[in-house]
């Protein structure tokens, strides 16, 4: 595998950033390192599929990269969540007709195209007349008319050839279940014990829903709740709070509103995590014709160029990378599109649209600062040391001009950085006094693509060195011959 002269690593050129998916296409150690050369920032492992053993491989193969690469990586485990099926059928599907009626119930017997076995006893008495069942991703759409707790009888506004183990979204209640199936939980404990980065928290509904896996996470790791339930709408602030982050995962979202709710929806989401300073992903179905096409159509470099116009922190790609022809060709198209809309003169005024005013605190008012002296004066880089990467992300809320080369002797924290928007993050050794600070920074910038002999770089840190929470200065520093001779020597 090619290596990277560490002092020779240069950044992306962009400020948002890409998570790829992993699968059958782009497990193998040859092709991730090709994926992360294309582009890619993060890697998303989808436990849905597969097993532990590939997964394993799959993660040893990232960690071996940042050896390689001399960059740290962020893996997100993402898991299954309680995914509502049906029973089986007599011949493995059914034709449900048009305007016909069709049963749901709790007998255990295959099903035919008058009826067939729902699962789930708890969504028995829960339906009420004129709720909507939908199957098969909405394929097939049904009506309740009448529930009890032993059968649901529906009328198919959409029917159509229904098969075994077919999915079921219920977008009119709030389904009493919890996010974390045994699945999830073994799964759950299975990636705490490879060190990932994130996990994914599938089908979350109320805030609640994050307690348990925070509780199994045991304090490691950050956790995105996605968003693809319209319940969790209703409490979307709630449900921000209690997370680390926030995935528009649009695939069940698009199925369970009608399709023209879900772009403004979208936008909402993204301006909600925004001010709320915290890491906002837009996800599936970005590039979806490249799951077969080696170019993707003009609709889709749109959706992702509007991604990247809203200010979110990261673009996913999922079935485009994990299983689809074109992997490497799919992360190249995206890394371009985002570096055009991040040059475009208008992006700047697009991104800052949403108004994040800083908290009334001194590390909030001072990252503001940043953003300001960096449009005023012509700054290379806002470098920015940290332990937790909360100063980070609090720079990284105001969307400032300039990247962010961020300092950290914390390895996991690097690594979670991987989906903050502008971050460049780097594990190093901590600092112990102001001198050393900005000798670290100019060197640092110097050796990571940040700057020149003559470019300014603003230092943010806080004073005493080593202290959790206390960002309180900022200085403007330019980087001198002496320096730059340092560097080459």
């Amino acid at each position: 595998m090619q290596k990277l002269d560490p002092k020779r690593v240069d950044p992306r050129g962009r400020k948002v950033k890409i998570l790829a998916t992993v699968g059958p296409a782009s497990r193998s150690p040859e092709m991730l390192a090709r994926l992360y050369k294309a582009g890619v920032d993060a890697f998303r492992v989808n436990m849905s599929h597969g097993e532990h053993a590939d997964h394993e491989k799959t993660i040893r193969a990232i960690r071996q990269m940042e050896k390689d690469f001399h960059r740290p990586i962020a893996i997100l485990a993402d898991l299954q969540g309680p995914k509502l099926r049906v029973g089986k059928f007599k011949d493995g599907q059914a034709v449900i007709r048009h305007s016909g009626h069709f049963t749901l119930d709790r007998n255990p017997e295959p099903g035919d195209e008058t009826r067939v076995q729902l699962p789930h006893p708890e969504l028995f008495g829960l339906l009420e007349k004129g709720q909507r069942l939908l199957i098969n991703d909405g394929k097939i759409r049904l009506k309740v008319i009448r529930a009890d707790e032993n059968e649901i009888l529906c009328s198919a506004e959409v029917g159509g050839v229904i098969s075994d183990r077919k999915g079921v979204n219920v977008p009119d209640a709030e389904v009493p279940i919890p996010a974390l199936t045994d699945k999830d939980r073994k799964d759950l404990a299975f990636a705490m014990s490879q060190g990932v980065d994130w996990i994914g928290l599938s089908f979350v509904q109320r805030p609640e829903d994050l307690a348990e896996a925070r509780r199994l996470m045991g304090g490691k790791g950050s956790l995105c709740a996605k968003i693809e339930k319209p319940m969790a709408v209703r409490r979307l602030d709630e449900i921000i709070e209690m997370s680390d982050g926030i995935m528009v995962a649009r695939g069940d979202l698009g199925v369970e509103l009608e399709p023209q709710e879900v772009p403004p929806l979208q936008k909402r989401i993204v301006n909600a995590t925004r001010t709320a300073g915290k890491p906002v992903i837009v996800a599936t179905q970005m590039l979806e014709s490249m799951i077969e096409s080696p170019a993707p159509t003009r609709a889709e470099v749109s959706d992702v160029a509007n991604a990247v116009y809203d200010g979110a922190d990261a673009v996913m790609l999922s079935a485009e990378t994990a299983a689809g022809d074109w992997p490497e060709e799919a992360v190249t198209i995206m890394h371009k599109i985002a570096r055009q809309v991040e040059k475009d003169d208008a992006y700047l005024e697009r991104v800052r649209f949403l108004d994040t005013p800083p908290d009334k605190t001194t590390a909030d008012a001072l990252a503001h600062a940043c953003m300001t002296v960096a449009d005023t004066v012509a700054i290379e880089a806002i470098t920015v040391f940290t332990g937790s990467g909360s100063t980070a992300r609090r720079v990284a809320r105001e969307r400032p001009s300039v990247p962010m080369l961020v300092l950290t002797p914390s390895m996991t924290t690097a690594r979670r950085l991987g989906l903050l928007w502008g971050a460049h993050a780097v594990a190093t050794k901590d600092i112990g006094s102001f001198e050393e600070m900005i000798a670290k920074g100019k060197r640092m910038a110097l050796r990571h693509g940040f700057g020149s002999a003559g470019s300014k770089l603003i230092a943010l840190a806080g004073v005493p060195f080593g202290t959790p929470g206390s960002t309180n200065l900022m200085h403007v520093v330019t980087i001198s011959g002496n320096e730059l001779d340092k560097h080459e020597g």
